[in-house]
């Protein structure tokens, strides 16, 4: 969410009648506190329910008891004409029901409005993945100039492609969240569930490397207990990562890429090269297995780009 978008979210919020107001920041705390959500995802789920809840004041209501089907219907067909894209429009439909079971749950209201409400079906992009060649040349496009930069940048590429994890569980580890005598990484994920992934020797290599020549460099007061700093000493910023992997990308000659790219391009060679969905979904941390389903497509329809490609009858 931009600067400009929490500025209207608050500025909404506080427009809002007092038991709406009170209604979103009780279901914020509960979302935080009860069911362990990150603050990024809270703050998306606070931004669409103010968003319904302002809506919902232009149609006379003044409290959650108020909110009906109508009005949760009228507030999506706004924002389709307003341009949302079905996956917004999909997204921002969950938060409404999410809200709405919360606050039938709680006495808030006298219904569960919400659990009516139909959503558009969000088209599933399938992901860009880069080839094994391409990911290649992209772990390996920082040069070694001597500088703690570049032998911490050539150990982030590894480590993302590795183990497939989120940039910000990356950015999350600590000195002791790795053993390097089983080459295992412990990840913290979303809802801090707890996993441990396995990483290859040119990982540990580039680990090695970084823990001897690298972060020695850096490290300062504000280093702490973090795996990765950045140049001024502190635990290293996931933007500075997508920054980072951008960069090189262009300097590879390589479409363009993220850290999400990198996890997807993870996930898809290690189906590709015979493992199981089952553990897939254990290493990248999915709660369910629908998550990392995406990836069998996506290999089926590199199998079928291949098939058309090479079969004289295809």
């Amino acid at each position: 969410m931009s600067r400009a978008e929490r500025r209207s979210t608050r500025a909404r919020h506080e427009a809002l009648p007092p038991p709406l107001q009170e209604a979103v920041d009780e279901f914020a705390e509960h979302l935080a506190r009860v069911e362990n959500r990150s603050a990024h995802t809270v703050r998306a789920y606070v931004s669409d329910v103010v968003s319904l809840l302002d809506h919902a004041v232009r149609m006379g209501c003044v409290d959650p008891h108020a909110l009906d089907l109508a009005v949760l219907r009228s507030w999506l067909a706004r924002l389709r004409t307003l341009g949302a894209a079905p996956a917004s429009l999909a997204r921002r439909a969950a938060s409404a029901r999410t809200f709405t079971g919360w606050a039938h749950r709680t006495g808030r209201s006298d219904a569960d409005v919400g659990a009516m409400l139909a959503s558009p079906r969000a088209r599933r992009e399938l992901p860009t993945v880069l080839r094994a060649d391409q990911a290649s040349q992209l772990v390996e496009a920082p040069v070694d100039d001597g500088s703690p930069e570049a032998v911490r940048d050539r150990l982030v590429l590894e480590l993302l492609y590795a183990t497939g994890i989120r940039v910000s569980e990356l950015c999350g580890l600590d000195l002791g969240d790795i053993d390097p005598a089983r080459r295992v990484v412990r990840v913290l994920g979303k809802g801090d569930r707890e996993r441990t992934v396995p990483y290859g020797l040119p990982a540990q290599r580039a680990l090695d490397d970084w823990l001897r020549n690298g972060r020695p460099a850096l490290a300062g007061p504000a280093s702490a207990a973090a795996l990765l700093l950045g140049a001024r000493g502190g635990r290293l910023q996931a933007t500075v990562v997508r920054r980072m992997i951008r960069r090189y990308a262009q300097i590879a000659n390589l479409p363009r890429t993220s850290p999400h790219g990198l996890r997807h391009t993870a996930a898809t060679h290690l189906l590709e090269g015979g493992a199981d969905l089952r553990a897939v979904q254990e290493l990248l941390g999915h709660a369910s297995l629908s998550s990392t389903q995406i990836y069998t497509h996506v290999s089926t329809e590199r199998l079928r780009a291949a098939y058309r490609q090479a079969h004289p009858r295809a």
